[in-house]
């Protein structure tokens, strides 16, 4: 199988879930055999070559007229290399650079898309995606016809590291053939940062419906502060308006990965579980002997966290 596998690069680092795309295609291709290329484009990207020790073929377009991540000249240069390569499975990261590319591909391709990629696999000589649609809700397993297809796979969805294998491949130098700037790159804007992105903590604290009420919070802050982590929530405590859309865990939120994933009043629904079921070290906390986050947890206290945190919170402080 041919493989294809569009990176991000921009503001002079290799975004994370080209990491996590590349790991998800070399674990397809042991399976199906064939090629895996990267098709590494952007200005002043050569230097990043070795970190793309997976592929069997990098494909590298470095052009100053690609300093920025415009659509039109992106999406044109990826037809002009993928047409004739005879691609099979390409892959992209359901990212707004992601989104604007694959769409137009999978049409000029006339290939089937899948957006909102929890997995990408091959199972029993078929490819099989797992979209997340319906908000999280609902996981539908989709058959890609013909084993060709276009994927969009949300970060999150699988290791980083596992993409991280340094080398030096075959790689092929392309030129940037004339095409027409009906969209013209003018600057890069910073968004001012308004909450903390979760992905990126070692540590969280993340609260569910046993937290009763907004005042309660204080309570569980004071923790997370002690930890040096953060504050994160279920999807029932953010629907209530206590925490903002950024803090939740699971299919309708964010997956997360920290080294230690505290939960508490957390009942364990799949969909919540299914999006911090790969943290390092998870400890819940919980009144309820039955509930089903016990079966995730590694470590399990059957308590109320109103006696149990500002213990210790106690005792953090009096170590530190």
């Amino acid at each position: 199988m041919k493989i294809f596998v569009f990176p991000e690069v921009y503001q002079g680092e290799v975004k994370e879930i080209s990491f996590e795309i590349l790991g998800l295609a070399q674990e397809i291709k042991e399976k199906t055999g064939g090629d895996l290329h990267v098709l590494l484009a952007g200005k002043g990207v050569k230097e990043f070559v070795p970190q793309f020790g997976l592929a069997d073929k990098i494909l590298l377009l470095d052009n100053e007229k690609l300093e920025g991540v415009s659509p039109f000249i992106y999406q044109n240069i990826l037809f002009q290399v993928l047409k004739d390569r005879a691609p099979e499975l390409i892959l992209f990261g359901h990212t707004s650079i992601g989104m604007d590319l694959a769409g137009f591909v999978a049409l000029k391709l006339n290939f089937p898309m899948v957006a909102f990629c929890k997995n990408v696999k091959a199972e029993n000589g078929h490819l099989m995606a797992t979209s997340l649609i319906c908000g999280g809700k609902i996981l539908a397993d989709v058959k890609i016809k013909d084993n060709k297809g276009v994927c969009l796979v949300l970060p999150g969805s699988y290791p980083a590291e596992k993409g991280k294998v340094e080398g030096t491949k075959e790689v092929e130098e392309l030129s940037l053939s004339e095409i027409e700037e009906k969209i013209k790159f003018e600057r890069f804007i910073i968004p001012e940062v308004e909450d903390i992105d979760i992905t990126k903590e070692n540590i969280l604290v993340a609260v569910g419906r046993g937290i009763q009420n907004q005042e309660n919070l204080e309570v569980v802050e004071e923790l997370a502060q002690a930890l040096g982590g953060a504050l994160a929530a279920s999807r029932p405590v953010v629907d209530q308006g206590w925490l903002p859309l950024t803090r939740v865990v699971g299919r309708s939120g964010k997956s997360v990965k920290p080294k230690l994933y505290l939960s508490l009043g957390i009942s364990g629904a799949p969909e919540h579980v299914e999006g911090m079921k790969d943290a390092g070290l998870i400890i819940a906390i919980n009144t309820d002997p039955n509930a089903p986050i016990f079966q995730t947890a590694h470590y399990g206290v059957v308590g109320d966290i109103f006696d149990i945190v500002p213990a210790l919170v106690e005792e953090i402080k009096a170590r530190k």
